[in-house]
């Protein structure tokens, strides 16, 4: 072959015979850079099987989730009309009553809230009642016997054949309730259930005015192929009753969907671990072909063609990227295992484990994509190398921006994450937004480093000692990696603090406080002729009556004449149609209360006779009905209607411990109407609590106690289930930050090789080198991590401003410690970098580099 020859066509097996002879010395090399994508890879095939497992087990257990082919349910006792039409239904049928109340384990004489289901019939027609013993699941119905739930069995340390109280009549503990339709560990932690026979519920007294009760009505059919065209047909009749309905194929849409929103989550956390991957991937080829350009412009000399050499590293990166991609994705096939053990107690259906192929050939072409794409900006530069760059080794003229190839690896690289952004979100706005952010990211790491380089040489005194200005010199010299490492760095540290600082909010958001001048304990379903004997106890007790609220229950019927059918009609009324047959819970007062403000109108706290009605509206329900002061809304309180406008709205603070409202009306309006109350005090500790929460059922069985030092507690075992959750995927991205961060350092290595030499010839002691590399990374790290931090700060204001509306406080010192950890690495890896040049003899290093 002549090499002179420019007309020859394109020899592939000489391309990847050059591509692999090139490579030996660098296979290791390679292979870190291309190690910083393996973890997202890993973690999107795993999220990926994950999905397609769950589709699967889905469509396999969805009548399971409902237990029934058709189940019917509202908040309100159906009409004669309405129950005949019930009645009528199914091929065979059962119905449930279901409602919050206090139990009493008697006999530890411990009380506690729950969800108590009565039950009638065969249901559930698909699945079971998961108990121990297993009969039990059928057997609790033939007498006065009850089913309760496992983590109120081990709460209280209850056997089975022990006794519990519910309202005024006492169960046999038939069984423990393991497994409910559609029950998962989050939801029996925090609402535990307990089962009974429903023709003993009127003889626990509990059913009363304005106890809260849903009663649900569950049907079997024969011919399922016409339960859904049944139930369209009935959606008219049910949604004017207040009713909905659920149907198999329903449950299995909204349960995929459901799915899809939770691994469409995890799929963003795995893309945010990928795109660490990629900055560490364009880093280090960048650096990479730096050093070839002697070899490449040798090449040249000798003809090859630069879009030959071109191709000879891009058979390299691709072969490394398709290896990179495929441990990748068999890590991922491994970790998928682990995914159900962690997601277990938020899922409703047993996740089988199983390897799917489309998710790995997902995976291994999506790192092939990545591994090219981000190691094209530096790649298409071999094209710009001449043969006479093996006498002059300045990359400038090979790195120009005016080379228009770069504009479009650019615009690819941005079209990529947005797509992909867009498959994960389901929202082009979403994704569009969240590539602006991370271009502004790039783009201010990128002009702070730009910035230091040109600058940094003005701040350096001659005053200074010779190792601070050769340690600061290292950050503009030929040859400098602070871009690369400063854009490394300070994505890495970004991506995790702002991951970090998000799980902090969310947190926060969720604790109650429980100081001594706050309410840690609501009593609620108090009725009218119950209000001062309750009180009068609660002070016996020696307890504070913190406040009293009357509720009275009502439904919205029109909003300036336009009624829920009218919202579903048309929708250019911006108002939500659920907000019809939601069942309101309001109060009256002359006066607002700590939680709330107004930011509308003008609070009005006394109704003025034969007029219409003033009433404050909390600004969300304001919102989903897209009304505003001044606009005359209709409501009825059972039965009777009442007409009222909006004379202010309300900012409420639902996070404060107190009773808040949608809407409050003025007194001098429903002191007459049916109602019940709320008490709210203080309990001072545990002890105290028991006592008087035993006191309270023994009187007063119908009065539900919610005890918010219990509930504080349930939240704290669910914020840990969720946190685990999050560390788990973030783990992805602290991983991979991490060999992006050891990559790109490590890389450095090759770049100051030649001047630590130098400095060894010239007389440089260990020590001197040291603390000259030392500074280097300290500063480098340092403002890489504190840009980062920044970046992470502003990214987590603006989601917690305008995606999850709440305030901005986080504790900062975790903060503190992630900068000091970034920092600190960046420094030991760059020493470490630094061992082959101090422990060898100048010219070992030269000759081996020569």
């Amino acid at each position: 072959m002549d090499p002179i020859n420019f007309k020859r066509k394109i020899n592939l097996a000489w391309l990847f015979k050059m591509a692999l002879r090139d490579s030996r010395r660098n296979r290791g090399r390679l292979l870190l850079f291309i190690s910083s994508i393996v973890f997202g890879i890993g973690a999107l095939v795993a999220i990926y099987s994950f999905r397609y497992n769950i589709q699967n087990d889905v469509n396999s257990q969805a009548a399971t989730l409902i237990g029934a082919d058709l189940t019917i349910s509202g908040n309100k006792e159906p009409d004669a009309k309405l129950q005949k039409l019930l009645d009528s239904l199914g091929d065979d049928r059962s119905q449930e009553r279901s409602f919050p109340s206090m139990v009493m384990f008697t006999k530890s004489q411990s009380t506690r809230l729950v969800q108590v289901k009565a039950l009638q019939g065969s249901f559930p027609y698909y699945g079971s009642l998961e108990t121990t013993p297993v009969q039990a699941g059928t057997s609790f119905k033939t007498g006065k016997y009850a089913l309760v739930d496992k983590t109120l069995m081990l709460q209280f340390n209850a056997k089975v054949n022990d006794s519990i109280k519910v309202g005024q009549e006492t169960f046999l503990i038939a069984g423990i309730l393991n497994k409910a339709p559609g029950q998962t560990g989050i939801s029996a932690g925090v609402a535990p259930i307990v089962y009974i026979p429903m023709q003993y519920l009127d003889k626990t007294g509990l059913i009363t005015t304005g106890s809260r009760i849903n009663y649900s009505y569950y049907y079997k059919y024969n011919n399922k192929t016409e339960v859904e065209k049944l139930a369209k047909r009935l959606d008219p009749v049910l949604d004017k009753a207040g009713f909905g309905y659920d149907t198999v194929e329903g449950k299995k849409e909204g349960t995929s969907r459901s799915f899809a929103d939770l691994s469409r989550f995890l799929s963003l956390v795995g893309f945010i671990a990928l795109l660490l991957g990629c900055v560490g991937v364009a880093s280090a080829i960048n650096i990479y072909i730096r050093e070839k350009i002697q070899s490449i412009a040798i090449m040249r000399c000798m003809g090859v063609k630069a879009s030959e050499a071109f191709l000879i590293y891009l058979i390299q990166i691709t072969g490394i990227g398709l290896i990179g991609s495929v441990a990748g994705a068999l890590l991922g096939t491994g970790i998928q295992h682990l995914l159900p053990l962690v997601l277990q107690d938020f899922l409703p259906i047993t996740i089988s484990v199983s390897i799917s192929w489309m998710a790995i050939w997902q995976g291994i072409l999506l790192g092939l994509i990545i591994s090219i794409l981000f190691a094209l900006l530096p790649l298409i530069s071999i094209r710009n190398i001449s043969p006479l760059n093996t006498l002059r080794l300045s990359v400038d003229d090979t790195t120009t921006i005016r080379d228009p190839l770069r504009w479009l690896v650019y615009l690819l690289v941005l079209l990529f994450i947005t797509s992909f952004a867009y498959l994960q979100i389901g929202d082009w706005i979403g994704a569009v937004f969240f590539t602006i952010g991370i271009a502004i990211a790039f783009l201010i790491l990128t002009i702070i480093a730009w910035l230091l380089t040109r600058f940094v040489g003005l701040l350096i005194k001659s005053s200074w000692s010779y190792i601070w200005r050769q340690g600061f010199a290292n950050l503009y010299r030929p040859n400098n990696q602070t871009i690369i490492l400063t854009v490394s760095i300070g994505l890495s540290t970004a991506f995790i603090c702002t991951l970090f600082l998000i799980q902090q909010l969310l947190v926060a958001q969720v604790t109650l406080s429980t100081g001594d001048n706050q309410s840690n304990m609501i009593l609620f379903d108090i009725q009218s002729g119950q209000q001062k004997a309750v009180a009068d106890l609660t002070r016996k007790q020696g307890l504070p009556v913190l406040s009293e609220v009357p509720i009275i229950t009502m439904r919205l019927e029109k909003v300036n004449g336009k009624t829920g059918a009218d919202a579903k009609k048309d929708s250019s009324l911006h108002m939500s149609e659920r907000a019809f047959n939601y069942e309101y819970r309001v109060t009256y007062r002359d006066a607002l209360t700590a939680s709330e403000k107004v930011t509308s109108g003008t609070w009005t706290g006394k109704a003025e006779p034969g007029k219409d009605i003033p009433i404050s509206a909390e600004e969300r329900f304001a919102g989903r009905i897209n009304a505003k002061v001044g606009d005359k809304l209709i409501f009825n309180v059972q039965g009777v209607m009442m007409n009222t406008y909006i004379s202010s709205i309300r900012k409420v603070n639902w996070n404060k411990v107190s009773t808040n409202f949608q809407v409050v009306f003025p007194t001098g309006v429903l002191e007459e109407a049916p109602q019940f109350h709320v008490l709210l005090t203080h309990v001072p500790n545990n002890a105290v609590s028991a006592k008087y929460q035993q006191a309270v059922v023994k009187q007063f069985p119908n009065v539900s106690v919610i005890d918010l030092g219990l509930i504080l507690n349930v939240l704290d075992e669910l914020l840990g289930k969720i946190g685990y959750v999050i560390k788990f995927m973030s783990g992805f991205s602290i991983l991979t930050g991490i060999i992006v961060l050891i990559s790109s350092v490590r890389i450095s290595k090759y770049q100051r090789i030649q001047e630590s030499v130098l400095l060894r010839t010239l007389g440089g002691s260990r020590r001197q080198i040291f603390a000259i590399t030392a500074l280097e990374y300290l500063f480098l790290g340092a403002l890489s991590a504190l840009t980062g931090i920044v970046i992470a700060v502003g990214a987590s204001w603006l989601l917690a401003r305008y995606t999850f509306d709440m305030p901005y406080a986080v504790n900062f010192l975790p903060v503190g410690i992630i900068f000091i950890i970034i920092t600190a690495l960046t420094v030991i890896i760059g020493l470490l970098n630094s061992r082959g040049v101090l422990n060898k003899p100048p010219l070992e290093i030269l000759r081996s580099n020569s």
